[in-house]
């Protein structure tokens, strides 16, 4: 064996080294930036700085853990810290131990039967346990390992650090499962849950692979994508919420909540960030609360009204186009027709229908227009020429005095007159704030409908959004014309975005719930008392996600896509706010700074 001898520093060396050494101790270096200014160790508890910490480890787990069963532990509103240390057992090691353990207590059962003892159901519940795991081990379906768990808890007061104890104890406690302090190891324990895979404590439980996954804490959703809208911020978790609804099943989405809860903020929030990557924007407005965000992307917002000179035609067909539907057209807007004129008129006997239906098609004939899709260019007739075609029928004189306030009364222009607006913006609002409460089921009925002949003329990526659907809902005719956009808007890369706050309204419609199902996305916002089990029933939410709906404050969302469901914050940059708020004082502020 050689054995090096280190060579004589000369005293001039040993000087530089020990002045080296004297001004390394000098230095800060990083140890000296992460360090606490202080540590206090107590029995039960620890004093870093001015916060207290106590670690807890867990003792005893019951026979059965539920999936995600630290989750509320995790998501608990006080500071803490969660460290699991997780390490490899060899299982043919661990099989021939469990095979020792069986032997004893079958032995020990088999010895409790032939005394007549009465038979011990936790004894007989760990022998299948024990076999179970014995059977998984031996044909590698599962391994063992060892795991030890740390929480530390951290407060700004001794107070508040029982307090949060307690409660997380009682967390603990409800799963069965067993905690206890770190008493007089409280330094050990905290260095255990230190991010330096050190475990000091070693305070160990063997569990399979089964079982320590159930120690994954993080279950809430996570709903992002690589491409879509920004929607907000999971609550849960922090994550941000990212979707695109053009890659869903279908494109249509509902947006349900009490009055002033924030579902127009939250829908047009959306509606501007879908703008933003392309899509044409359709608003129906009752409220013009568009108009801002429209008017400032240069889009067109038409006001639909008597006093209005802007007008819509229904009896107007799709342009002509070639393909198999074409010949449908005449056919799909008689019937549309059909549905508008007993909004209008009220209740029909089935006498009336049926003299309707055949005036509608006499009316096309009156301007040389027929199934044939070249005549479907001629220009169409208006709500006066049905009046008189229904006055020359024999029993069409009571449809036809109905109509007559449409057509030469107090209503008259506003469904008499041509079309004189063109859906060729990026960006459209129709207002009907200054329409009369009567005429705004009739004027979205109508021009929900000039909107599907366009929509059908060419498939481009659209968003409808229909304001207060409720009003709709209303009349079975509406309700069934909307639920019909609804379900074949997805052929024509069209989504449907449907807003109410008279939410049992909407769902006791027979085509509520329709639309429902047919909407891949819903947003949820704070729930009135007295109709939150008509959404919990319509979308199967559990009695937690009730309590957060009655609890929400104004911008918190349940979003639901497909079946995952999150709570989630609305986040809007201050950009966006600006162009989006109703709120009447910021408003005021934001129209002085631009005067």
């Amino acid at each position: 064996m050689l054995f090096s001898k280190k060579p004589k520093l000369t005293p001039e060396e040993q000087k530089a080294l020990q002045t080296k050494k004297m001004m390394a101790e000098g230095m800060t270096n990083i140890r000296d930036l992460i360090a606490p200014p202080s540590m206090e160790l107590n029995s039960n508890y620890l004093k870093i700085g001015s916060t207290y910490v106590k670690i807890f480890f867990i003792q005893d787990y019951p026979r059965v853990l539920s999936s995600g069963w630290l989750s509320p532990v995790i998501n608990c509103e006080f500071a803490l810290d969660v460290s699991i240390h997780i390490s490899p057992i060899a299982s043919e090691e661990y099989a021939k131990k469990l095979r020792t353990k069986s032997t004893q207590i079958e032995s020990t059962l088999a010895a409790n039967a032939d005394k007549g003892l009465t038979r011990d159901p936790k004894m007989e519940a760990t022998y299948s346990d024990v076999e179970g795991l014995r059977e998984k081990l031996s044909v590698g379906i599962s391994k063992m390992f060892s795991i030890s768990l740390y929480i530390s808890i951290y407060a700004n007061s001794l107070e508040t650090l029982n307090e949060a104890c307690n409660i997380i104890g009682s967390m603990l406690g409800e799963q069965m499962l067993v905690e206890k302090p770190a008493i007089l190891q409280m330094e050990q324990g905290f260095n255990s849950s230190l991010p330096i895979a050190k475990d000091e404590l070693y305070i160990t439980r063997n569990l399979d692979t089964e079982s320590i996954s159930t120690f994954f804490p993080f279950l809430s959703a996570t709903l992002s994508t690589n491409t879509g809208v920004f929607y907000g911020i999971n609550k849960t978790n922090n994550s941000l919420v990212i979707y695109d609804r053009f890659s869903l099943p279908n494109y249509n989405s509902v947006v349900l909540a009490t009055a002033g809860a924030g579902k127009s903020y939250a829908v047009k929030l959306e509606t501007l960030r879908t703008l933003m990557l392309g899509a044409e924007i359709i608003a129906i407005d009752p409220e013009n609360e568009f108009q801002r965000m429209c008017e400032q992307f240069g889009g067109s917002f038409l006001n639909i009204s008597i006093n209005s000179d802007q007008r819509i035609n229904p009896f107007d067909l799709p342009p002509a186009r070639d393909d198999e539907e074409a010949s449908d057209d005449l056919r799909s807007n008689a019937i549309m027709l059909a549905g508008l004129i007993k909004v209008m008129t009220g209740e029909m006997t089935p006498q009336e229908s049926n003299i309707l239906d055949e005036a509608i098609t006499e009316t096309y004939a009156s301007r040389g227009i027929t199934e044939d899709p070249a005549t479907h260019g001629l220009e169409p007739p208006v709500l006066l020429d049905l009046q008189k075609v229904l006055e020359s029928m024999n029993g069409g004189q009571n449809l036809a005095a109905k109509l007559n306030k449409y057509t030469n009364g107090s209503y008259a222009g506003l469904l008499n007159q041509p079309t004189n607006i063109f859906l060729d913006n990026k960006f459209i609002t129709f207002s009907i704030r200054d329409l009369e409460e009567e005429l705004r089921p009739i004027a979205m009925y109508s021009i929900l409908n000039y909107i599907w002949n366009k929509v059908k003329a060419s498939r481009k990526k659209r968003l409808l959004v229909v304001d207060e659907a409720w009003l709709l809902m209303k009349y079975p005719e509406s309700a069934q014309f909307l639920f019909s956009m609804a379900k074949r808007g997805r052929k024509y890369f069209l989504g449907l975005t449907c807003i109410t706050q008279d939410i049992s309204d909407f769902l006791n419609s027979p085509y509520g719930q329709p639309i429902v199902h047919n909407s891949a996305i819903a947003m949820l916002l704070k729930q009135h008392p007295a109709e939150v089990d008509y959404v919990k029933e319509a979308f199967h939410l559990t009695d937690a996600e009730k309590t957060f709906l009655l609890q929400a404050s104004t911008g918190d969302c349940l979003f639901i896509a497909g079946n995952n469901h999150a709570a989630i914050e609305i986040f809007a940059s201050y950009f966006e706010h600006q162009l989006i708020t109703t709120n009447p004082a910021e408003l005021n502020t934001i129209e002085e700074g631009t005067a």
